[in-house]
């Protein structure tokens, strides 16, 4: 074994999520009150790249008070991009790291579960997406949502109609960096997707799926209790 390699204890998975100070709330009240979407979006660009505490706070505020639902503990990196944060339901002690881009969709439906870790430079076509609680999503990881049909073939594609299909990403799953999962896939709960991997089709609950197309290369052990609650 290389002397440098070593097992260090998680730090997300681990940390305790205690509930937000309740002047955060107030303000969030207050900032509803006083600016309309826009006006919120604008308060949000001029902290979107700051590295300060203060930064950091006017983010989570702001998109606390755009978001359908959002929970304690929740920490927005610098340059994060959102559309359409109405349709976003974010849980408890998530992480959204630094340039990730979260593209809703009017009338759609996005939620992300409680104690999420999301990597710095992630994308999610987030039209009807759904991640559950506990699941680790790598650097660079990306998700679509929807595709255009190509029809007809007379006009350029980019003028087709879009198909929507939802992706499900189950509890516990852990997608690695740069991955790719397409529209209409469910990750099942406890599955790993190598980096780099283009899901194409759905994982089983467990497995272990890599490649371009990915296809499942083994399940993990499955000892007693393992994906008890």
């Amino acid at each position: 074994m290389n002397p440098l390699d070593r097992v260090v204890s998680a730090v997300h998975g681990r940390r305790t999520v205690e509930p937000d100070p309740s002047f955060e709330l107030g303000f969030v009240d207050y900032l509803r009150a006083r600016y309309d979407p826009q006006g919120l979006a604008d308060l949000y660009g001029r902290c979107a790249h700051g590295e300060s505490d203060f930064d950091a706070l006017i983010r989570r505020l702001v998109l606390r008070a755009l978001a359908r639902r959002f929970g304690d503990g929740v920490d927005v990196g610098r340059a994060v991009v959102f559309r359409h944060p109405e349709t976003f339901q974010i849980g408890k002690g998530v992480f959204i790291g630094e340039q990730v881009v979260i593209q809703g969709r009017a009338g759609g439906a996005c939620t992300i579960g409680d104690h999420v870790w999301i990597g710095p430079q992630a994308y999610f076509d987030a039209r009807d997406l759904v991640i559950e609680e506990w699941v680790g999503w790598g650097p660079g990881a990306k998700v679509l949502g929807s595709t255009h049909t190509g029809v007809p073939v007379n006009v350029p594609i980019t003028q087709t109609d879009l198909e929507i299909k939802p992706v499900r990403i189950g509890a516990w799953a852990d997608i690695g960096v740069n991955a790719v999962i397409l529209p209409g896939v469910t990750i099942g709960r406890g599955a790993i997707i190598g980096a780099g991997a283009v899901v194409t089709r759905d994982v089983p609950a467990l497995a272990v799926a890599a490649g371009v197309p990915a296809k499942v290369i083994r399940y993990r052990e499955n000892a007693p209790g393992e994906l008890s609650e």
